[in-house]
């Protein structure tokens, strides 16, 4: 790869977004340079130099231009190589315009509920976090019903857009449900998108990229340990 072509990905390893943007090149069978990020440290030149307003991962640099924000990053991916791998958004513009919004939903309000649902310490807030955690995974359920019709991934027989979206929070989900017995999918409730799981983890596009669930567990059990020690 010529330096005018050259792709670098700035991350963290343990980044559920930044996994969007391996997976994505990982489809595309893109050549990239990795540069891991230390966020509780010094971050880079680069990263400050290349996403000046959020100062945060993942950034894609193609041709030495930055790409910011993960799925404008994935998006960006499949456009830029659009004659190499499946396409990750869909052909017609009424389906993309769906995994556009599902996956709106996922970033805004079902992420954010489940956030608060596994942080807060008010018990109050942490009920509410949890009924809109649930009520969103029906939803989605729902969604995955309609968009998939009948295969296996939201994006029909290929991992596509809402697959990516959602699917890079699995291996978190699997590590917390290791450390706290927790299940975020529960067969019984969401059948659909507990096989739609297990299917996306399994694959080997992803499961080349995703870190190891066992590590992930480790740096979770960290994560609290620093919060712990910080709070007033």
């Amino acid at each position: 790869m010529g330096e005018e072509e050259e792709v670098k990905l700035l991350g963290t390893w343990y980044s559920p977004v930044v996994l969007r943007a391996k997976i994505a090149l990982r489809l595309k069978s893109v050549d990239y340079d990795y540069v891991e990020e230390d966020l509780f440290g010094s971050k880079s030149e680069l990263l400050l130099k290349s996403n000046p307003v959020y100062k945060k991962v993942p950034v894609l640099i193609h041709k030495s231009k930055p790409v910011c924000e993960s799925l404008n990053i994935v998006e960006y991916i499949d456009e830029t190589w659009s004659s190499s791998g499946p396409s990750i958004l869909p052909s017609h513009p009424h389906d993309r315009a769906l995994a556009r919004f599902w996956s709106a939903f996922v970033d805004d309000k079902w992420f954010p509920a489940l956030m608060t649902a596994v942080v807060t310490k008010s018990e109050d807030a942490k009920a509410k976090g949890m009924e809109e955690m649930e009520e969103g995974l029906l939803q989605l359920e729902d969604a995955f019903i309609s968009l998939s019709k009948g295969k296996s991934f939201f994006g029909g027989e290929t991992i596509g857009f809402m697959d990516i979206c959602l699917g890079s929070f699995l291996v978190f989900f699997k590590a917390r449900e290791k450390l706290k017995k927790e299940k975020v999918l529960d067969e019984l409730k969401t059948p659909s998108l507990y096989r739609w799981a297990n299917q996306f983890l399994s694959d080997e596009t992803v499961m080349n990229v995703v870190p190891e669930i066992d590590r992930v567990a480790k740096f979770i059990v960290e994560l609290e340990d620093r919060a712990q020690s910080v709070a007033p």
